[in-house]
């Protein structure tokens, strides 16, 4: 099984969040556990404003072993379209795409999305199994 893994369980471990950060450690060990661990460029990104160099970015998720994978233009115009029928349904906000292409990259390259989610990602990728640490 292959986990994707969102941008805000691994900054729960990363910065330990006090009210987060075991039940993420614990999702994402169980995760580990039952295969293998990615994350897009998107999420490395939103990663790499928390550090100062890329070698300890590198290295805190090699630990992890979690391996980044990069954006296509399937996985790309899968969350462009998806954003679309957001903003046709009605959604206001416009600075979201990001969490467009983490869903619509664990959609179509994973198994599942480890996240804490919070209703989005079920919502606007209906096919995608979400993982959320916070749940059970």
């Amino acid at each position: 099984m292959i986990t994707a893994v969102d941008t805000s369980v691994l900054l729960d471990i990363f910065r330990p969040d006090p009210r987060f950060a075991d039940r993420s450690a614990a999702a994402l060990g169980s995760a580990d556990e039952s295969g293998s661990l990615v994350i897009c460029d998107v999420v490395y990104a939103e990663l790499a404003s928390q550090f100062a160099r890329r070698e300890t970015l590198d290295s805190a998720l090699a630990r992890l072993d979690i391996r980044v994978e990069p954006l296509d233009r399937e996985i790309s115009f899968s969350a462009g379209r998806a954003f679309l029928l957001y903003r046709q349904g009605g959604g206001t906000k416009v600075r979201i795409l990001p969490d467009f292409l983490i869903a619509a990259h664990a959609q179509l390259r994973a198994s599942r999305l480890l996240t804490r989610d919070r209703g989005f990602y079920r919502t606007h990728f209906g096919k995608l199994t979400v993982f959320d640490p916070t749940e059970g």
